[in-house]
């Protein structure tokens, strides 16, 4: 575990962790190489982490029609627009990695108009972003562009669910001063 806290706020970790965390933060370690700051973050409260891991699960890694590379677009897309370092360096290193292409994530992260996506990417990612600047403005225009590019109204909720999941993680990465880990600096480049 870090030996730097996660974020400026002085909520350390429980400790001991309960069995179920100290086995998913381990499985994290193996597979990733670390166990990403903001679950170690989130850890001073198992309840809320426990939470927070459910929710970020079933939008990121759960049933969709949407790519895991389409969902980290979007949280990169949206965390563009709300200056989310945290959620910029990591996960533009997930899109990096799920894409294979570099330059896609670096786009992504400074402006996502200049990416290199199929015109049906865009259309995702427009109405991410106008959800995250203006949700109050979205209409229905908005919902049947996304049909017009091939989107199905199951896949406009899973849309509208990760990019509002990140308009709220963006929030409170940036009000608790979340660092990402350094590790993801250097990943998929």
């Amino acid at each position: 575990m870090a030996d730097i806290m996660p974020t400026a706020l002085d909520l350390p970790m429980v400790d001991p962790l309960p069995e179920a965390t100290q086995k998913y933060f381990d499985v994290c370690q193996e597979k990733l190489g670390m166990i990403p700051n903001v679950l170690q973050a989130y850890a001073f409260d198992i309840e809320k982490l426990n939470s927070f891991t459910a929710m970020y699960n079933d939008l990121m890694l759960g049933a969709s029609a949407l790519t895991k590379l389409e969902r980290e677009m979007i949280a990169v897309a949206v965390s563009s627009v709300n200056k989310c370092y945290y959620c910029l360096v990591a996960h533009g290193a997930a899109v990096r990695e799920l894409s294979g292409d570099p330059q896609l994530g670096e786009a992504l992260v400074m402006n996502y108009k200049v990416a290199k996506v199929t015109d049906k990417q865009r259309a995702m990612l427009d109405f991410s972003v106008k959800l995250t600047k203006e949700s109050a403005n979205v209409v229905e225009a908005d919902r049947q562009a996304l049909r017009d590019a091939g989107f199905t109204d199951r896949d406009i909720w899973d849309i509208a669910s990760v990019a509002a999941f990140f308009n709220m993680t963006n929030r409170v990465a940036s009000a608790s001063d979340m660092r990402p880990n350094e590790e993801y600096h250097a990943q998929a480049r």
